[in-house]
């Protein structure tokens, strides 16, 4: 009997996998204990690989005691089950696990990297994107939770990286009496952005944000502070802004497709010597031409004087806060995928629909395909 099929069925048992994110310094986990509970409730069996939530506070006795069996190897994971939930997508050392027909439901960013979604194809797997996953308002609930925690620590991250033992120009945020705050340029206005104004401002810096859209700068200037202050975002404001900026956030998003270069390697020239630049938008190919995903281990570079972090899982470092705000919108997708099946229930929900990037081989979501230059095939032949 082939279990990737019956999983179809909605008769059958979904088994559901949980692996140890082996990412670099990723302490998330996909499910927690009560997600595992919810489960089982629906009739379905969970492997969960030992100290997969350990990053983030949960016990092997938890998850346990929550229904599922707790498995040594992340092979006997991958071998045993037909929904495989994860955090960030998978490394190299997991791409030989994935097998033909098994669903793995992930954070992807497919755009951004050629060997995953050659690998994916190769698999004949069923890949379904956590950021793809989108409503009729065209807002991307799965990838909300970790765009709040993303924008909130790149300013963290940038206030500290904007220290000079750690290469910055040597200015607090908030400045003091008599003297001025730091000036912090925020380009793009969706959640990440708006979660780093918050913050910024919050703290007392010199804000700017700036967006495509003057609907939505004119919502942003209504609910932030007045010490944010909106600009519409073009090549000629952004140049004129950098030169006086001492932190720099990147959090542009074209949904599923590789985000757009913003700022240039000429135009770091224009800096002054210690800004900070935080490229939020780095897992998807980034929005400054300079950035390259770097690591919790070694978060930072510098180039003509200016430092770079790029961390790609930057809310890898905050785990319990970040797997908790995740499970909370992705758990009722994971129970509706176990329930039904991939196809049923993708053929029964836009949204989830929205989701599938790679099906057996083929490209099913189109600005992937565009990103790469490779065949695309529509959804609609699948379900």
């Amino acid at each position: 009997m082939n279990i990737f099929v019956t999983c179809n069925n909605l008769n059958r048992i979904m088994i559901v996998g949980l692996p140890k994110e082996i990412k670099n310094n990723e302490n998330r986990v996909a499910l927690t204990p009560g997600g595992v509970t919810e489960l089982v409730k629906n009739g379905h069996t969970v492997y969960v690989q030992t100290s997969a939530g350990s990053g983030s506070g949960f016990s092997d006795e938890e998850y346990t005691a929550a229904g599922a069996t707790v498995l040594p190897t992340i092979e006997e994971v991958y071998a045993i089950a037909e929904m495989i939930v994860k955090v960030k997508e998978p490394i190299e050392s997991e791409y030989k696990l994935i097998k033909e027909n098994q669903l793995v439901f992930t954070y992807f960013h497919f755009a951004s990297h050629e060997p995953l979604t050659k690998a994916m194809i190769e698999s004949k797997a069923v890949c379904l994107a956590y950021e793809t996953v989108e409503k009729k308002d065209r807002s991307l609930p799965l990838l909300v939770p970790m765009s709040e925690v993303a924008g909130r620590m790149a300013v963290q991250k940038g206030a500290n990286y904007l220290e000079k033992p750690l290469g910055g120009r040597g200015v607090l945020l908030g400045g003091v009496a008599g003297v001025a705050p730091a000036k912090v340029l925020i380009l793009g206005g969706g959640i990440v952005g708006t979660e780093a104004a918050k913050m910024a401002a919050g703290l007392g810096a010199d804000v700017t944000i700036m967006d495509i859209s003057l609907p939505r700068l004119r919502y942003l200037s209504d609910i932030l502070p007045a010490n944010v202050k909106t600009v519409m975002s073009n090549s000629y404001n952004i140049s004129q802004a950098i030169k006086s900026s001492n932190l720099i956030i990147g959090s542009v998003l074209i949904p599923g497709a590789k985000a757009p270069h913003l700022i240039t390697r000429n135009m770091l020239k224009e800096m002054q010597p210690g800004t900070v630049l935080v490229d939020v938008a780095v897992d998807q190919g980034g929005c400054i031409e300079t950035c390259k995903p770097t690591t919790h281990e070694n978060p930072t570079f510098v180039i003509d004087g200016v430092v770079h972090y790029c961390v790609a899982n930057m809310p890898g470092a905050v785990p319990y806060t970040s797997t908790l705000a995740l499970t909370n919108a992705t758990l009722p997708y994971v129970i509706k995928l176990a329930n039904k099946g991939w196809v049923d229930a993708c053929q029964n929900d836009e949204e989830l629909r929205k989701g599938l990037n790679v099906i057996n081989g083929h490209i099913v979501y189109k600005p992937v395909a565009e990103a790469f230059g490779m065949g695309y095939t529509p959804v609609e032949n699948y379900l």
